[in-house]
């Protein structure tokens, strides 16, 4: 196995691992760190690993250093630390893992990506290099910026990364004759409840609130239910939706004002649930990162029609549940 294969397959484990902070790390990037030391037999072994904690506490690499063993600490300076995003270079809640990284004086640091974040974006890197270590930039780069796209596009784009999301019937309907309609199976029904765990915030329109009073929680799934937004430019029913409705609800009258509301409070993403108006809203300011559809094969033959896809799009996965369809698009 050549060094650029050996690197992939490194940071293929700091992806896998980097998932098990993804709800728990925002608004810090979800990073997944590993150690490798070279064997006697010319091969490589992992002596640590670790994750972003829950957010204030250590990030991956730290945590990968405290997981070696003590007996194990004497082959760090031939050891290889693997990291899906660049290592800080900045006090926050914890200190710069870039000197941590020198203190323990590796010989080698292979970083996915640059990180994005203003206080850092190639300091981590530099200093690490001016410390005579070792450092490779760019390894699967594409997959670790995908696996930290919320942290990523809040960071570069200054807002939160958009999710447009609806459920249609085989003809392209997204209720029967005007009366609401579930298409999703309870199992589907879990996983709209798991990508409302994964996301900061979940809006629908005036129309949906209305005629379907949606909880939008993640009463199927484990984790915090997402600040619940319905967009409308009516006062007074906002007003007495609020009055009708627990804590966790938001009303804002425009698109702009939502993901401004949502950037100054470090939320990084939302999913636009409904309805086809509201979606549509949405595609027309150009408002969006990833489209998912879920496809039921029910005919209803009249009702709203379903959102188009803007041209452009990319299908990036299609599965198959219960006999409905789910397909994603990015751009």
């Amino acid at each position: 196995m050549d060094n650029k294969d050996t690197d992939e397959k490194y940071m293929r484990r700091c992806i896998q691992i980097a998932r098990n902070g993804l709800q728990t790390a925002k608004p810090n990037p979800a990073v997944g760190a590993v150690i490798v030391v070279p064997t006697a037999d010319g091969g490589q072994r992992i002596i640590g690993e670790g994750y972003t904690s829950a957010y204030g506490g250590p990030h991956a690499e730290v945590n990968a250093f405290a997981s070696v063993k003590p007996e194990d600490e004497k082959y760090l300076p031939e050891a290889t630390i693997y990291v899906s995003l660049e290592p800080c270079s900045h006090w926050g809640h914890t200190p710069p893992c870039c000197d941590l990284i020198i203190r323990k004086g590796v010989k080698r640091v292979v970083c996915g990506c640059v990180d994005p974040f203003a206080k850092v974006q190639g300091r981590g890197i530099k200093r690490i290099r001016e410390a005579g270590i070792d450092v490779t930039v760019g390894v699967l780069e594409k997959e670790c910026i995908e696996s930290n796209k919320r942290f990523f596009t809040f960071n570069t784009k200054q807002r939160p990364y958009i999710i447009l999301k609806w459920a249609q019937s085989w003809d392209g309907f997204i209720d029967d004759h005007w009366h609401p309609t579930a298409f999703s199976t309870p199992f589907t029904q879990s996983l709209v409840h798991k990508l409302r765990a994964e996301n900061d915030a979940i809006l629908v329109g005036k129309t949906t609130a209305l005629r379907d009073d949606p909880q939008l929680t993640v009463r199927s799934w484990s984790g915090q239910n997402p600040i619940r937004i319905v967009l409308t430019k009516d006062t007074d029913f906002a007003n007495e939706f609020l009055k009708s409705h627990p804590e966790g609800w938001l009303c804002f009258p425009t698109i702009d004002e939502t993901l401004t509301f949502l950037y100054n409070n470090s939320k990084q993403s939302l999913v636009v649930e409904g309805g086809a108006a509201t979606i549509n809203s949405f595609l027309s300011a150009d408002k969006w990162d990833e489209v998912r559809v879920e496809t039921s094969p029910r005919i209803v033959a009249d009702g709203t029609k379903a959102p188009k896809l803007p041209a452009g799009v990319v299908e990036v996965s299609r599965r198959e549940y219960d006999g409905n369809t789910i397909a994603t698009y990015t751009r």
